[in-house]
């Protein structure tokens, strides 16, 4: 770690370290949901329904390498900022080797796995005749292919992070999405491959990110003490167990959360066509308010994780007030912004009215949660920080999975369609309150080990 670095994390002003951590994050989680919706958009272009349902049902496929990517950049960057704090040059070495490898390892297995038998996964998903073979074309070149490159991208971001080069992970994450927007329009239209060019510029600026933090890592090896080498990988002092404890929580919420959507959907089709659409569109708009509180909650765990080590509690608290009252207020005036403009931001993506009036509806139902998101967003990022591993666990079960699923169905047989937008808000409230009882406990003892 660079001198600049260690000051950020143990003297320069609170309010000056968060802005210069999590800034970066919350830039680059909005160019990855504008790039999402790009890829979307594009494809749209060519007037194929077809080749759009395609899209839209390999998403939950593709979604699964993020979920590998929190696993062990999330679960290394904790171990990471914490050995940092305890001043282990040779542990960040041996955990940042150990997450590369075995990410890369799983991530080439899924992609062979994805090969082999998607005979067998793309029909389970929902394929049929007409788009078998596009969801197909898109599987090939972002999982069998790019699976490895898009995991590492990902990963390689969260462990740079943990050593205080937030403005480099970020511009590495909003390079491959910038990269995408502008090769998709190349490959679908320019040279005809129409969804396959989709996801071949989506495995090209995985690979472009990449090459980048390979190179950065190199350039700055003398600051940065993240390893490549094969003789770093270790298994020794519950490297494992640290990183895949400590990371489960954001890849459950991954899996809890495609889980979630695709309940979701099965509920709204019921009633019709355009409450689907007018729900896809809703959701879409709100990630932007999500990207914001989870780039928040993930920019600081550095901060945190360092100070918590060094037994700086002090400025730790003063990290995570900082934060929160940030999160808060951005949260809560989007939440205003959603609410009071549904109806243009609805009508910019469709025009159709009765979709637009049911994704109206829905946007000022879901846009009530973004204060209550970022709360548990940064409580989960706390505890994964500090190395807890069951709490953030929990919180991550209960927020996607496990209260919005029951009570889509439950609110669904009370007050109809309504009410299954009804329950983002109820879980995501639900999950706070959890949040703050586990968290209130921990927060007292901090003050306990301060005065000690």
């Amino acid at each position: 770690m660079g001198q600049d670095n260690m000051k950020l994390f143990s003297e320069m002003p609170v309010k000056r370290a968060v802005l210069s951590l999590v800034v970066p994050t919350v830039i680059s989680q909005l160019i990855t949901v504008i790039y999402n919706m790009a890829d979307t958009f594009f494809i749209g272009q060519m007037g194929d329904p077809n080749q759009v349902a395609a899209a839209s049902l390999a998403l939950p496929l593709f979604l699964l390498t993020t979920g590998m990517a929190n696993l062990f950049g999330i679960g290394g960057a904790s171990l990471v900022s914490r050995s940092l704090g305890c001043g282990d040059i040779d542990k960040v070495r041996r955990v940042s080797a150990f997450s590369i490898w075995t990410a890369a390892a799983i991530a080439f297995l899924y992609g062979m796995i994805m090969l082999a038998f998607r005979g067998v996964i793309l029909p389970a998903v929902g394929t049929d005749s007409a788009t078998y073979g596009f969801c197909a074309d898109y599987v090939f070149w972002t999982l069998t292919i790019g699976a490895v490159p898009t995991v590492l991208n990902a990963a390689l971001a969260h462990l740079i992070r943990a050593e205080g080069f937030s403005a480099q992970a970020s511009f590495g994450v909003a390079l491959g999405g910038l990269m995408n927007i502008v090769l998709d329009p190349v490959f679908i239209f320019g040279f005809g491959f129409e969804i396959a060019g989709a996801a071949i510029a989506t495995m090209l600026s995985n690979v472009i990110a990449l090459s980048y933090f390979a190179v950065l890592v190199f350039k700055k090896r003398g600051q940065i003490h993240l390893s490549f080498h094969p003789k770093y990988y270790s298994v020794r002092d519950g490297i494992p167990t640290e990183v895949l404890l400590v990371g489960l929580p954001s890849a459950i919420m991954n899996l809890m959360g495609i889980f979630s959507n695709i309940t979701l959907n099965k509920l709204m089709v019921s009633y019709c066509n355009e409450a689907v659409a007018g729900i896809g569109i809703a959701k879409k708009i709100d990630l932007l308010a999500y990207a914001i509180a989870n780039g928040l909650s993930q920019g600081v765990i550095p901060l945190i994780g360092f100070n918590y080590s060094a037994k700086n509690y002090d400025r730790m608290k003063s990290a995570i007030k900082v934060t929160l009252l940030l999160s808060l207020s951005i949260t809560t005036a989007g939440s205003v912004l959603l609410f009071t403009c549904a109806g243009p931001l609805v009508r910019a993506f469709i025009d159709d009215a009765l979709t637009i009036q049911y994704g109206s509806l829905f946007q000022r139902i879901i846009c009530i949660t973004g204060p209550f998101t970022a709360i548990t967003t940064i409580t989960i990022s706390i505890f994964q920080s500090v190395g807890h591993k069951i709490k953030p666990l929990i919180l991550s079960m209960l927020r996607k999975g496990g209260l919005d699923v029951p009570a889509m169905f439950i609110l669904n047989r009370l007050f109809g369609i309504n009410g299954i937008a009804w329950a983002t808000p109820v879980a995501d409230l639900g999950s706070m309150l959890i949040g703050l009882i586990l968290f209130v406990p921990f927060w007292k003892k901090l003050d306990i080990s301060r005065n000690a």
